[in-house]
């Protein structure tokens, strides 16, 4: 297809790095097109060297993550009772984890739910599950019941890891459950926690290794769709092995200090794809030290950096505002040692990014793309003396091919042109149960950018943009499925609408029925009570009708611009 049709918008990068918006055409003023880009095929090419990966189709992530060598000491620290897993017992600890599944039964193929929240058992685990060729789904730990249900009929799940308080619930399901401890310090012949410290560090002998390929399905993750309900996206051994080279490994190779005596801080959620990717795999490659933290707290947050001296702190947009916020006030010798923080899942405003770096001068802010259904590959920052880009989301990863597509005439646009990112690559999802890879390989973002003239990438994230084209995170059926229950509600829809502090939340459309009183306040406390905290409904806006099509299906794209004219 032909770039000459009119785009959506064009992008303009100002001197301060801000991305502006102008409804002008490619036409006027065209500029020859670089060598990364075919202006034939629309196809972007990474302006990166290609990398090698491994060519040998048995090959399981497991293996190749042990493969790398290093000298790196402590794997995985828990600050809040001191504890860790050096790196000389991790690999020994997974075996015995593997070992024990497979006493238990634990087969190929079999399906393992992780619900727990972060732990530094949570990669021994995971680790242990694959060792076997079985598949791992995680889960948010916070998922109300009837959440976690449906995730355990779709995926079969036959086993489960989660929290103590959580076992009777999930073995209520028909689910086999083992608790893992909170506190790592507690003692092993604790009944509750027994089941857990004998697959630990049980004498099993070694579990047979079965022949396991890089196309092998390795986990099942869910990424809420932007029309349906929740989807389970299918990664195998390959897309992990291509995160690993392409994300994690190839980051590293930018810089020129030693990634082993580099400490990450880990916040950020290891059942998602973000956090999973660095904390549960991919550093592990490296030899860096991983603090792991249960939960987002800024004072705690503080305090382990100084603590434990972090080097590095992977964040999403709300951390990065309160890790500014705490900064200010802090004394001069806190975060003396931050080197980097990176950001991602949502794109930063101008203002939060120049306050940070009024905040901490002297501490790299970088921004990176990428999905759960491209298993966190997409593209990264980079920032050196002479380049500073804070507001890019970076270059395309090594391997990785994009395309910009004009969303209402299906047509390729070339750089400074904005228009629904396309991606494809080796870490591309195996398959979903959604239709969001085309038969030529392409998994087809959802998201509005465009390419600079330089090759860097800009997320758009003025309201009105996102409202119309981007649509909506977090699945509106699986709220709209909720909403409907409710016995003064006639009709809903839901869509979404963009929050500085929280990126997107979701808004609810709603018809009472005749009589009815309800109130926001009603609306958004019922659904609280039966989805896990981020899906909660923060805004309701009450309608005669919605609007839907003759066939019956609901016209989001009317709410959008409802909810644009009114902002």
């Amino acid at each position: 297809m032909a770039s000459t049709s009119t785009n959506l918008f064009n992008c303009h990068i100002k001197e301060n790095n801000t991305t502006q918006i102008q409804n002008t055409s490619t036409t006027q003023n065209p500029k020859p097109h670089p060598d990364w880009y075919s202006p034939e095929t629309g196809i972007y090419h990474s302006k990166h060297t290609p990398v090698e990966l491994p060519s040998d189709p048995f090959l399981d992530v497991v293996s190749f993550l042990f493969s790398h060598k290093h000298h790196g000491v402590s794997a995985l620290i828990d600050p809040s009772s001191g504890s860790s897993v050096s790196y000389p017992e991790l690999y020994p600890l997974v075996e015995s984890m593997a070992s024990g599944l497979h006493i238990m039964g634990v087969s190929p193929g079999d399906v393992v739910l992780i619900l727990l929240p972060n732990s530094i058992y949570y990669p021994i685990l995971f680790l242990g599950v694959l060792y076997l060729g079985a598949i791992v789904t995680t889960m948010n730990p916070l998922s109300k019941v009837l959440e976690i249900k449906k995730q355990i009929d779709d995926c079969n799940v036959c086993l489960a890891f989660t929290s103590h308080e959580k076992v009777k619930k999930l073995q209520a399901l028909g689910i086999p459950a083992i608790a893992v401890p909170e506190d790592v310090n507690l003692d092993s012949k604790q009944t509750a926690f027994s089941a857990f410290f004998k697959l630990i560090s049980g004498s099993f002998g070694l579990a047979p290794r079965p022949v396991i390929k890089q196309q092998d399905t390795a986990a099942i993750m869910y990424s809420s769709g932007t029309t349906g309900m929740s989807k389970g996206v299918v990664l195998t051994h390959g897309n992990f092995i291509a995160m690993l080279e392409l994300f994690v490994r190839f980051e590293a190779s930018q810089y020129e200090y030693s990634s082993v005596d580099n400490v990450f801080l880990a916040v950020l959620p290891m059942f998602h794809i973000y956090g999973l990717s660095l904390f549960v795999l991919g550093l592990l490659a490296l030899g860096s030290s991983i603090v792991v933290m249960r939960k987002f707290d800024m004072n705690e947050v503080m305090n382990v950096i100084d603590r434990y001296s972090v080097t590095h702190f992977p964040v999403v947009p709300p951390m990065l505002s309160a890790l500014t916020r705490k900064a200010k006030d802090a004394v001069r010798s806190s975060c003396k040692s931050l080197k980097q923080v990176s950001c991602g899942a949502a794109p930063l405003t101008s203002k939060v990014i120049e306050d940070f770096i009024q905040t901490l001068p002297d501490v790299d802010l970088i921004q990176g793309y990428g999905m759960t259904e491209s298993t966190a590959v997409g593209t990264r920052g980079f920032n050196t003396e002479n380049i500073q880009n804070y507001s890019s989301v970076g270059l395309l990863a090594p391997n990785m091919q994009a395309k910009v597509v004009d969303w209402s005439t299906g047509s390729f646009l070339p750089p400074g042109s904005g228009g629904e990112l396309w991606l494809r690559g080796p870490a591309i999802m195996k398959e979903a149960t959604m239709s969001t890879v085309d038969t030529d390989g392409w998994l087809h973002t959802g998201d509005i950018v465009c390419f600079d003239q330089e090759g860097y990438i800009h997320i758009f994230d003025r309201l009105k943009e996102i409202i119309k084209y981007k649509g909506f995170q977090i699945a509106p059926a699986d709220l709209e499925a909720v909403l409907i229950s409710h016995p003064e509600i006639l009709d809903v829809a839901v869509t979404g609408t963009v929050d500085e502090e929280y990126g997107e939340i979701p808004v609810a459309f709603v018809v009472r029925k005749h009589g009815s009183r309800l109130s926001s306040a009603g609306v958004m406390d019922y659904v609280s009570e039966q989805v896990a905290p981020y899906k909660k409904v923060r805004k309701v806006v009450f309608t005669n009708s919605i609007p839907k099509s003759a066939a019956g299906k609901i016209l989001r794209r009317e709410l959008r611009i409802l909810l644009t004219s009114k902002l």
